[in-house]
């Protein structure tokens, strides 16, 4: 997979799953993070290609729930984000789906006390050997590209020795969200600071933060000469930002959402979380539309609310055609 000139969706906790990475790359994204998906959970999952939507799911045993669901569509594209804090069990996970995705990323960003208490994401940005002995075990190891995602380090130049340090390990790629673990979404992304890794690296490096609009992501890549951009709220919010010809209204771009989700029937507790996230940036969840979603059991009761019920019926017809078949 090729890392130059690349608009990138950045991998989003519930919302990253298989019908938003579509909707992104319809509009132009040309690489799409999964969400993180914690190596242990990957380790109860077995493999089953879905024949009723034409998926590749990894299931998990026991309790029939799709941890990760791609298809052929993306494969070229996708990105399989891990959430790790052990070498060998990295390894083991990574190779349950490796055939299947584009590349494998670790997550080193992650803030959440979820991971920082189990070793994984920011945890793992002071323990350089540990990165290390992951990293270079999962590229001796598999044919698929390996990359990472870091956040910024107290200091700038602990942060640049960082990198250089994930660099020789042989990663395809390094990603860098503009902020430390102790900031806000709030706060300014310090592109500066991604300049020096940048200045400092000679494999690409993938610049995220504060990327809103299409323009943005030209602005970002001047300003830190970044290989290439990646965008996580502003692609939740729209996804349409990654089109060259403008962002389509909101309202269809929701529509689309609840199509595809439709389509590879989406879990629908994601499926929520991500409506509910697209209606507080642009309205309220105390109006009519934010509370029927939360109302909404089913991806039946969000096809009725969106208008989008003969869609629906169109696709398990279909469905049930394939079945008899």
């Amino acid at each position: 997979m090729e890392y130059e000139n690349k608009h990138v969706l950045a991998p989003m906790v519930r919302v990253g799953t298989l019908p938003l990475r579509l909707l992104a790359a319809q509009y132009g994204a040309d690489i799409t993070y999964g969400e993180e998906i914690i190596d242990h959970k990957l380790l109860k999952c077995e493999r089953r290609l879905n024949e009723r939507i034409a998926s590749t799911d990894f299931v998990e045993k026991g309790t029939e729930n799709v941890v990760f669901r791609t298809c052929k569509q993306e494969q070229d594209h996708v990105v399989f984000q891990m959430g790790t804090s052990d070498a060998v069990r990295a390894l083991r996970a990574a190779e349950i789906v490796c055939k299947d995705v584009a590349a494998v990323d670790i997550n080193m960003g992650c803030p959440r006390s979820f991971s920082l208490s189990g070793g994984m994401g920011a945890a793992l940005l002071n323990k350089p050997e540990l990165i290390h002995d992951i990293l270079t075990t999962l590229k001796r190891n598999m044919d698929t590209p390996v990359t990472c995602k870091i956040r910024l380090l107290k200091h700038s130049h602990d942060t640049v020795e960082l990198a250089r340090r994930i660099e020789k390990t042989g990663v395809s790629a390094l990603a860098v969200h503009g902020r430390r673990v102790s900031d806000r979404p709030r706060d300014p992304a310090k592109w500066d600071e991604i300049a020096d890794i940048v200045a400092a690296l000679s494999i690409p490096v993938i610049a995220n933060g504060d990327v809103f609009e299409y323009d943005d992501f030209q602005y970002i890549k001047v300003a830190t000469g970044a290989s290439s951009v990646m965008v996580a709220r502003g692609a939740l919010w729209n996804a349409s930002i990654f089109s060259s010809e403008g962002k389509v209204p909101w309202e269809d771009v929701k529509r689309e959402y609840i199509r595809k989700s439709i389509l590879w029937d989406n879990d629908i507790k994601s499926t929520k979380h991500t409506l509910k996230e697209m209606i507080m940036h642009y309205s309220c969840l105390e109006l009519p539309e934010g509370k029927a979603v939360i109302k909404s059991e089913t991806l039946a009761d969000l096809a009725r609310l969106y208008g989008e019920e003969e869609y629906y019926q169109c696709v398990n017809k279909t469905r049930f055609q394939v079945e008899v078949d």
